[in-house]
């Protein structure tokens, strides 16, 4: 029998932290980031349909972020990091929404293998505090580029609380994204009704 997992919800609306039980014996350690029942006992629905499973391998130093999807489609996400460490980012892009603007760090690693759940219209980062962190993703949709967006991670008025003493290595599109004001002006970010709407149409 899997045990149960500690469940918290974060300050930005629908995005909820998952911290499952870790056993650990002479050769390593056995997890379950994901347990249908207690997600479904906390969201009040299964996970969504499954479209991919992704995952990338950081460098130490590595800013990935933040990133979303266009919407619609949107996509909602959820996100582990099974090996190495990374400080985590999540920062709420949906106009409209109660928590508009608003952001959350946590720390995703290798011995705690805490899991979040992204509803769609939520933005994602991370710093990779370690060498080869890898983070896996499970998508409710396909990858594509076209509907891939970024706000820049290092925006002064989101403030994110992004560790210092890192080099910041940064991808060309992260490097030139706009600040979230920007990207509000040039009609980037989601609509929040657009984003719940989307949402419930995962599970139809």
């Amino acid at each position: 029998m899997i045990s149960p997992m500690e469940v918290r919800k974060l300050g930005i609306e629908g995005v909820i932290e998952f911290t499952p039980p870790v056993h650990r014996d002479r050769r390593g350690l056995f997890c379950s980031a994901f347990q249908r029942q207690t997600f479904a006992r906390t969201l009040g629905k299964p996970l969504f349909p499954v479209g991919q499973v992704s995952h990338n391998i950081s460098r130490r130093g590595t800013l990935r972020g933040i990133h979303y999807t266009a919407t619609p489609p949107g996509m909602a996400k959820y996100v582990y990091c099974p090996r190495g460490r990374v400080q985590d980012f999540v920062v709420d892009l949906r106009v409209g929404s109660p928590t508009f603007g608003t952001s959350e760090s946590v720390t995703l690693d290798e011995d705690s293998n805490r899991a979040l759940f992204l509803p769609v219209g939520i933005g994602h980062a991370f710093l990779s505090t370690s060498d080869d962190s890898m983070v896996l993703y499970v998508l409710s949709g396909d990858y594509v580029a076209g509907n891939e967006l970024a706000v820049d991670a290092l925006d002064p008025a989101l403030g994110l609380p992004v560790p210092q003493g890192y080099d910041h290595i940064r991808s060309d599109r992260d490097l030139v994204a706009p600040t979230l004001a920007e990207a509000g002006e040039r009609g980037l970010l989601p609509e929040y009704a657009a984003c719940r709407e989307a949402e419930a149409r995962l599970w139809q």
